[in-house]
Parts: C-alpha cells; structure tokens; sequence
C-alpha cells in the first residue's frame, strides 16, 4: 500500500496475462481468476506421448473502505 494506490501483485508461472482475469465485484471484493491449460508432447520412433493438465485459480480480497474503485 503507498500513499496514492494498494497494489496487489500476483505470481502466476505459465499464464499469460490475457488469461488472468481482474474485477471488482459488489461489496469492494476484488477477484483475480483464470484458468490454465498446458501440454507437452514427446514422441520418437518407437512411441508418442502426450500430456495435458489444466486448473482453474480464483482468489479475493476484500478492499479497504478508502479504495476507489471506480477508477
């Protein structure tokens, strides 16, 4: 938190920040969500492997009354 702004910074590897999604819900509830999906491919002569994984994140936090949200 400065003066001026409440910062909030997020660690997210592997995603890309057009799938991060940033709002501001009823209550002063700030919601950070995504959903990543990942796969990795092997193969040689002899076989072919592939794996996917996926999972969804969401996380709140309750704004302080002096944020201004509209901005």
């Amino acid at each position: 938190e400065t003066p001026q702004a409440h910062i909030f910074k997020a660690d997210l590897p592997g995603i890309n920040k057009e799938e991060v999604k940033v709002e501001v819900e009823e209550g002063r509830v700030l919601q950070i969500s995504g959903e990543r999906s990942k796969e990795q491919e092997e193969k040689n002569d002899k076989w072919h492997r592939v794996e996917r994984s996926s999972g969804k994140f969401m996380r709140r936090f309750r704004l302080p009354e002096n944020a201004k949200v509209e901005e």
